[in-house]
């Protein structure tokens, strides 16, 4: 049904489960890569990496910063996802440059689903250069769905769109069958 967990900030133990009414997701074929983007890309500004320091990128995912003062990712969070890794089922794109990380997004993968769950940066356009490899990664390995778990103003420059439940369960049924590896 595509619930996904949460927890009110980093230092409450406790998790609950959402299910939202709407569902934000990325339609792999309508991703749009905004002007000032395709200029950094093209300049190569980072080292992409995948699956490289996993930890790393979840803990900057954790990251309180002055824009965001509370996280959701608490310790049993990490730790579920973090053994997701370790599994096989969870992955990470990351932004290197002079062996620092510097930006990076991480997320399940299942099927032909890529279930994002959260991204960094502390360079500009770090997570948005790893969230534009992530598409491509996705488009060339045969994935379906790139769910984003809720639309916000950040995504929808990128084609989020919000789906009603009925439709998202539909989509994400079609898009389990079949398998897509995302790592190696």
């Amino acid at each position: 049904s595509g619930v996904f967990p949460m927890a009110e900030s980093a230092d409450d133990p406790e998790v609950f489960w959402v299910r939202p009414e709407t569902r934000g997701i990325i339609p792999l074929d309508g991703f749009h890569t905004p002007r000032s983007l395709k200029k950094t890309i093209r300049k190569h500004p980072f080292e992409i990496r995948y699956d490289f320091d996993f930890e790393a990128t979840i803990d900057g995912c954790a990251e309180k910063r002055e824009e965001r003062r509370s996280t959701w990712i608490n310790a049993p969070i990490r730790e579920a996802y973090v053994e997701l890794h370790r599994l096989g089922h969870c992955h990470s794109v990351e932004a290197w440059r002079e062996d620092r990380l510097v930006g990076g997004l991480y997320g399940v993968s299942l099927g032909r689903v890529f279930f994002g769950e959260s991204m960094f940066a502390r360079e500009t356009d770090a997570s948005k250069t790893c969230l534009y490899y992530l598409v491509e990664r996705l488009k060339a390995r045969g994935f379906a769905l790139l769910d984003t778990q809720f639309t916000t103003e950040h995504l929808k420059r990128f084609g989020a769109i919000d789906v009603p439940r009925g439709q998202y369960e539909k989509l994400l049924a079609e898009a389990l069958k079949g398998e897509a590896v995302f790592y190696p």
